[in-house]
């Protein structure tokens, strides 16, 4: 009878065992290729970046920049125009993986104001010699990327030391 019993118990956390592994689901989500040649180097998946210089955000997915005009959100493909001349690769950009995280735009501008005019330069996707950015690499190399409003380096300009000779 324990026997039995002993049996059936096993047999019935063996069903549980199997039922809970059929439901296990690995969500791995890798956006590296989409993320623009100005973004910070190191993350293998962002949402949204925040730009606490501009107040503004940028959508990864949907290369859009989000900012409010007039009490309304607007979605761009550019920078406000006010800031059309913002040099996306020097100024902080702050990761965001959340969804809508604009929504929460008054607790992001006072979290993250103290990177208004940061003086310290992130590392950016176009800069990285990681192979995790190849796709990019050719956007520094040529320059005039279109994510960097056309501001980028021509080949042959070696002043900051750098020499662009990928092949």
């Amino acid at each position: 009878m324990k026997k039995n019993l002993l049996i059936i118990c096993m047999l019935i956390a063996f069903s549980f065992a199997n039922k809970i592994n059929a439901q296990v689901r690995v969500n791995l989500n890798v956006n590296i290729g989409s993320q623009p040649c100005w973004g910070p180097t190191g993350y293998d998946h962002v949402e949204y970046y925040y730009l606490p210089d501009i107040e503004c955000y940028y959508n990864v997915p949907r290369h859009r920049f989000v900012y409010m005009d007039d009490g309304r959100w607007i979605f761009s493909a550019s920078l406000p125009p006010m800031y059309r001349t913002y040099d996306l690769s020097r100024g902080y950009k702050v990761v965001m993986n959340e969804p809508q995280p604009y929504l929460h735009f008054d607790q992001d501008r006072d979290r993250y104001g103290r990177y208004r005019n940061y003086q310290e330069r992130q590392p950016v996707i176009h800069e990285s010699d990681d192979d995790r950015y190849r796709k990019h690499w050719d956007d520094k190399r040529y320059g005039y990327d279109k994510w960097n409003n056309g501001r980028g380096k021509r080949d042959g300009d070696h002043r900051d030391g750098e020499h662009h000779d990928r092949d």
